[in-house]
């Protein structure tokens, strides 16, 4: 992995979240500078710094759209910005409830890399013992299992097609927990994990979003 700092726009809105913690998670996290901004910033800056950044991690849950029409100018254009995702090499972390926004629009099953994003159900404060599916893959070479309490989802897994890193086996729970593949001309790495603090100040979590935030933009290879 090389040293120099990661610049990572971290892309929020659809869904409350603990604002200082998650601050404080990627203030912590090690080579990066993390640019935390709702969609309505990111889709209000220009191409020159959209494109600016070496990795684009989302955090939203918007549940229609998206779309461009009627929207007052502070919300951008959002659909336009969304659509030129995989167009370069820039790395895509799609991460926790990331994995349900826009539950219709086949653009982001696309990216998430799962046809039928429905969720039948959800439980918070859930024990899991995370599993190290593939010992290979950059991201999770080296790292052994370990057990957390994190916000389950019980929804379709990733297809056997994309890579499968993590996985758990817990009855309220998919089991694939974090996968990568290509979007385009982007590496995407999609971790399920990430609810509330009680995931952000797990280490190991921290090691596989650092990780991956690195790997989607070819910093590790």
């Amino acid at each position: 992995m090389t040293t120099a700092q990661l610049n990572i726009a971290v892309i929020t809105g659809g869904h409350a979240y603990d604002v200082i913690n998650f601050h404080k998670l990627f203030r912590q996290l090690n080579g990066v500078n993390a640019y935390i901004q709702h969609l309505d910033d990111f889709a209000t800056s220009s191409e020159a710094i959209c494109d600016s950044y070496d990795v684009l991690l989302f955090y939203i849950m918007m549940m229609e759209g998206p779309s461009d029409e009627g929207m007052p100018g502070f919300r951008g254009r959002p659909k336009r910005a969304l659509e030129r995702l995989g167009q370069t090499k820039q790395g895509i972390v799609v991460m926790h409830h990331g994995l349900l926004a826009y539950p219709q629009w086949p653009q982001w099953n696309q990216i998430v890399g799962i046809a039928d994003r429905t969720l039948a159900g959800y439980e918070h404060d859930e024990t899991l013992h995370i599993e190290v599916a593939d010992r290979t893959h950059p991201i999770t070479q080296g790292m052994a299992d370990w057990t957390m309490v994190d916000e389950t989802y019980d929804m379709a897994d990733a297809p056997s097609d994309k890579q499968i890193l993590l996985t758990v086996k817990h009855a309220n729970s998919m089991s694939t927990i974090a996968w990568a593949h290509q979007y385009g001309r982007s590496r995407v790495f999609c971790l399920q994990l990430g609810h509330d603090d009680q995931a952000w100040a797990d280490q190991n979590f921290r090691n596989v979003l650092a990780r991956g935030l690195a790997w989607s933009c070819g910093r590790l290879a």
